[in-house]
């Protein structure tokens, strides 16, 4: 059975408690450790019955000594989120106390592990990718004794602890209307092409910084920053492959598919090593990478009621019309049902599962080959 813990958040406000659950799988210290947490955006929800048919099968591994490495999951990764209910509604995605996405402004330590490893990188790989870590331990150990600015941000400072040696994370999240997709760092494509193919990923969106150092990132770009400023004379290996996994849309709360979806990530850690056994065959792949600057974030056009012309997962074509902005109060008989199109070919991957917008919303993603001129900045937002 796992070794089960509560770690305490600071309190927002006298007679309040709120904490983390962690199980851990496996001997501390073993290696590959793997990390993995749900519903950090907290109106996700499909991450939080993955993790629970997860923890089951690991459980079992446990039982029958399977596990070779160190797994730890947190399956309510944001209980500050998951309380914030507003007139019936779950506002999970935004720190109501100050209004910052809770996937976002994460620990930002790669300058400080880069400075700290100048002059002690050698020839050798693995001795480097252990320099790393210590580096990135001392680096987030100095922050430690500062205190938190508030509940959230306390928050942040123990995932990042929980998961900063991994050698895989996975960061479950949804989308709002979508297929299986996932994020992962530019320097960890294709090295983890047989995760993408295990979870059945039907868009894979790769980026070195998309912006405003989304959890992912925060443990993926310290190796890259590192292997940029030193890599042309000492071996740098991604030491952490980080992934948001997007579990297709906020509906998707299903058994069948979370019991699917579990038994596929435990077949990623069978084939890393991480857990004996056999991981059964390794299915198609179903895309490509495309880097995040090759995605046309489609807006609203105009004001008023979303109708789409395509089903998530669609292949469709640069010009394609996605669908249409109704508002029947336009005084123009063409202003009254406006059409949105594709600025590039690829696959309709996410969209906005509510149906009243307003101009500049973003309505519609659909993930092309060619990066876009205009896709600079905030990757993730714009």
């Amino acid at each position: 059975m796992a070794d089960t813990a509560r770690l305490p958040l600071v309190a927002a406000s006298p007679g309040t408690a709120r904490a983390l659950t962690i199980h851990r799988f496996g001997r501390p210290g073993a290696r590959p450790k793997v990390y993995v947490q749900a519903a950090l955006h907290a109106d996700e929800l499909p991450g939080i019955l993955v993790a629970e048919h997860l923890i089951r099968r690991l459980d079992a591994a446990e039982a029958e000594g399977r596990i070779r490495g160190e797994v730890v999951v947190v399956p309510v990764a944001n209980p500050i989120g998951l309380d914030q209910m507003v007139h019936g509604h779950l506002i999970g995605r935004f720190d109501l106390a100050g209004g910052v996405n809770f996937n976002r402004l994460h620990c930002d330590l790669a300058e400080a592990v880069v400075q700290a490893v100048d002059g002690r990188l050698t020839d050798d790989a693995a001795a480097n990718v252990a320099t790393i870590r210590v580096a990135l331990k001392t680096a987030f150990d100095a922050l430690v004794p500062a205190a938190p600015a508030g509940q959230g941000e306390h928050l942040k400072r123990l995932l990042f602890g929980l998961a900063h040696d991994a050698d895989l994370v996975f960061d479950l999240h949804c989308d709002w209307d979508a297929v299986m997709h996932l994020y992962t760092a530019t320097a960890s494509w294709p090295d983890v092409s047989d995760v993408a193919r295990q979870l059945g990923a039907e868009a894979v969106l790769v980026a070195g910084q998309s912006g405003d150092v989304p959890f992912d990132e925060a443990l993926s770009w310290p190796w890259m920053a590192v292997a940029a400023r030193y890599g042309d004379r000492f071996p740098v290996p991604q030491g952490c492959h980080s992934f948001t996994v997007e579990l297709r849309g906020q509906t998707d709360v299903d058994d069948a598919l979370a019991a699917a979806d579990a038994a596929n990530l435990l077949a990623v850690l069978v084939r890393r090593g991480v857990l004996e056994g056999e991981p059964g065959p390794l299915p198609p792949a179903r895309c490509d990478a495309s880097p995040l600057e090759a995605v046309d974030m489609v807006k609203a056009p105009a004001a008023g009621v979303l109708v789409y012309a395509h089903a998530v997962g669609t292949r469709v074509e640069k010009g394609a019309v996605l669908g249409h902005v109704v508002n029947p109060l336009a005084e123009d008989a063409a202003a009254r049902r406006v059409p949105f199109t594709a600025g590039t070919s690829g696959i309709v991957y996410g969209r906005l599962a509510q149906r009243l917008v307003r101009p500049g919303d973003v309505i519609c993603k659909v993930a092309g080959s060619e990066v876009l001129a205009h896709r600079k900045g905030k990757l993730l937002t714009a």
